[in-house]
């Protein structure tokens, strides 16, 4: 008996045609062309896109993707590029060629510093960089040569101290580093850069067991804060007349 082929766990993913990307295109405001192909079960690469490759912004945001291509710096004109909730580990050099780059979001992913290449201090032009919730330890030296970068993200990942290249970023202006197990006596270092918050919209399967969790004590904290301040204010404002009553009776003695 002919034994047959064993199924793969791994998901196959959604196709993409030409067809279908062509459609995804939209204009925004200011009359940039964006590919959005974001939460589309995208597990591959769809190298059709390559046909299009004169866009200014690509979002791939909330699929499968374990790879990205070399053949990404074929995309000169690219100025945005999202990649947040994926399955990356790895991000190719070939990125470090596209030099129109303002921001490059690659939150949500299984990326580590081994994933991160030293090519991406080439994106000179860039003002906009997310690493958060990713596996990072630390951060490639070259990243001191992002001498535009305004704002970096680099919160729920395992740094155990401020990357010092953060210190040579003469532009910077936000950076959130929370969730890292980084002692707070490192805190006043970067006094000077604003905190900045982040807030994504995610599917809770693309989320890990941890965070999952943490997000889910966060919202019930917050919930619970809610409901105390809801409470305050009731007991503020129950003793007052409303204003129409107020008003009425200001009139009758008017009268």
């Amino acid at each position: 008996m002919v034994k047959g082929k064993k199924k793969s766990n791994e998901p196959s993913g959604r196709k993409i045609t030409l067809k279908m990307a062509k459609n995804a295109l939209k204009v925004t405001v200011d009359g940039k062309r964006r590919l959005d192909l974001s939460n589309m079960a995208i597990a591959t690469f769809p190298k059709c896109i390559l046909k299009l490759s004169d866009i200014e912004e690509l979002d791939l945001s909330r699929n499968l993707l374990k790879k990205i291509p070399d053949a990404i710096d074929k995309f000169v004109n690219l100025r945005l590029l999202d990649l947040h909730s994926n399955h990356l580990d790895q991000v190719p050099a070939a990125i470090g060629r596209l030099h129109n780059l303002y921001s490059l979001n690659l939150c949500n992913n299984h990326l580590s510093a081994f994933g991160l290449p030293h090519e991406l201090g080439l994106l000179r032009n860039l003002r906009i960089l997310n690493l958060g919730m990713n596996r990072i330890e630390s951060l490639p030296p070259s990243v001191a040569a992002l001498k535009e970068l305004q704002e970096l993200g680099l919160f729920n990942n395992l740094l155990t101290h401020l990357p010092k290249c953060i210190h040579s970023l003469p532009k910077l202006q936000k950076l959130n580093a929370r969730s890292n197990p980084i002692p707070t006596d490192e805190s006043p270092e970067v006094d000077h850069i604003q905190r900045a918050e982040c807030l994504y919209l995610v599917r809770e399967d693309c989320l890990c067991t941890d965070c999952l969790k943490r997000c889910k004590e966060e919202r019930e904290k917050l919930d619970s804060q809610m409901s105390v301040a809801s409470t305050l204010k009731k007991s503020m404002f129950a003793g007052l007349i409303t204003p129409n009553s107020v008003a009425q009776e200001n009139q009758a003695l008017w009268r």
